[in-house]
């Protein structure tokens, strides 16, 4: 299977590396079938439609960022990354984080109701 999209040109991917999002995520209900690629020198994962190609969400681990952040059984907790031209105002949502389980190939976003998570959180610190 191919897709191609203006981040990484045409690629190619397995059926069996498709994962499958039941609900689809906030304001993209409609689109269930994602691919979760990273490249080795890439800072972050991207989350690829299949369905939508150019629609495509940069993600962040967010054990990295909170060591304590909630997980659920088999499932790693990643945060959408909005991006900026001035790093220092590149944010992650920790309040609506998606969770992936890499061998079942199914994912879900979800709402953390705590104020501890912040829907602007800085990635980065200027010292």
């Amino acid at each position: 299977m191919k897709i191609t999209n203006k981040q990484f040109g045409e690629f190619e991917f397995s059926k069996e590396n498709i994962l499958h999002f039941k609900n689809g995520l906030f304001g993209f209900e409609e689109y269930k079938s994602f691919l979760l690629i990273k490249s080795e020198n890439d800072l972050f994962f991207w989350l690829n439609s299949v369905d939508q190609p150019e629609l495509i969400f940069p993600l962040v681990g967010l054990r990295i960022i909170d060591d304590s952040y909630p997980q659920n059984d088999e499932t790693e907790a990643f945060g959408i990354v909005t991006l900026n031209s001035d790093p220092n105002n590149t944010t992650v949502n920790l309040k609506a984080p998606v969770y992936i389980n890499q061998d079942k190939k199914e994912g879900f976003q979800t709402i953390i109701d705590h104020d501890k998570y912040m829907v602007n959180y800085k990635l980065f610190v200027e010292d």
